[in-house]
């Protein structure tokens, strides 16, 4: 089967699966087996050294840092979230510094399973907005890296407990499969405009479980989470990317109507179509 690619992202995209699977290759290698490729989304991979908490804990970590970024850049809209990348002053660029620093000199595994959910989704929110104000301006996330990358994710960007840690580190070998949350996926941003909206309130150990689900029915409830064009149920890629953390497209239609309003709830429980999905890569940024 031959792939054809409509944009330059897809095909950064497909480089970026090529090189973690077959970097021993030569490019003329890889050029040989691109046709077939088959494009997926990073899996859940378990990593046993931050399988650790301590249960007794009742340390907390402050935020407060993080969250001042946000209620001073961050543009509420219904139809999502925007962030103001541009009018970021460098005093503000030096907070955000000094909150990244100060979370990678914690160990996450010294607190409470809690602690380190918020403390994860947090740092991993931080992280890409500090990459984006590194590059501003950019069209996309998907733009920075280099050229056999789609985008970041895979560039060592923070360094906890002596780990080197990529977004895709955060996200994949920590999040996912430490928590086996799907709801994880509308916590995490990735800075576009397709995304599940940046949160404007930081996660804690306390506001955690309750914050997800309300991201879960706002993204759901937005034209870009799903939506009905032409009939056709319509969904964000992040259901075809990550269907197996919602069991199956099965399991995809059983928790959208979980998080759906009531109308679209019924829609769903009658609707035998086929599903078509749509992401926008674009940044999130209001100028």
């Amino acid at each position: 089967m031959t792939i054809s690619f409509s944009n330059s992202a897809s095909l950064r995209f497909c480089f970026a699966n090529l090189w973690r699977t077959v970097k021993t290759l030569s490019l003329a290698a890889l050029l040989l087996i691109l046709p077939g490729l088959v494009m997926a989304a990073p899996a859940s991979t378990y990593w046993a050294f931050w399988d650790k908490s301590n249960p007794e804990s009742s340390a907390v970590i402050n935020h407060h840092l993080w969250q001042e970024i946000l209620d001073t850049y961050l543009a509420l809209r219904p139809g999502g979230n925007r962030f103001r990348y541009g009018l970021v002053s460098q005093e503000d660029r030096d907070k955000l510094d000094k909150y990244l620093t100060d979370m990678a000199t914690l160990d996450p595994r010294t607190y409470s399973l809690a602690e380190q959910k918020a403390y994860w989704i947090n740092v991993y929110n931080a992280l890409t907005v500090d990459l984006v104000l590194e590059h501003y301006p950019v069209k996309s996330i998907t733009k920075i890296g280099p050229w056999y990358q789609f985008g970041p994710w895979d560039m060592d960007i923070t360094q906890v407990a002596g780990q080197n840690l990529t977004l895709n580190d955060i996200e994949h070998r920590i999040l996912r499969p430490l928590w086996d949350d799907s709801r994880i996926h509308y916590a995490v941003n990735c800075a576009s405009i397709g995304c599940p909206d940046l949160s404007p309130t930081v996660f804690t150990a306390d506001n955690t479980e309750p914050m997800l689900d309300e991201l879960a029915r706002r993204f759901i409830r937005q034209e870009k989470g799903m939506s009905w064009v032409e009939g056709k149920l319509t969904l964000s890629r992040i259901y075809e990317w990550y269907e197996q953390d919602f069991v199956d497209q099965a399991g995809v239609v059983l928790h959208l109507r979980q998080f759906a309003s009531q109308a679209n709830a019924q829609r769903l429980k009658k609707y035998t179509g086929t599903i078509q999905y749509q992401y926008d890569w674009r940044l999130n940024e209001l100028k």
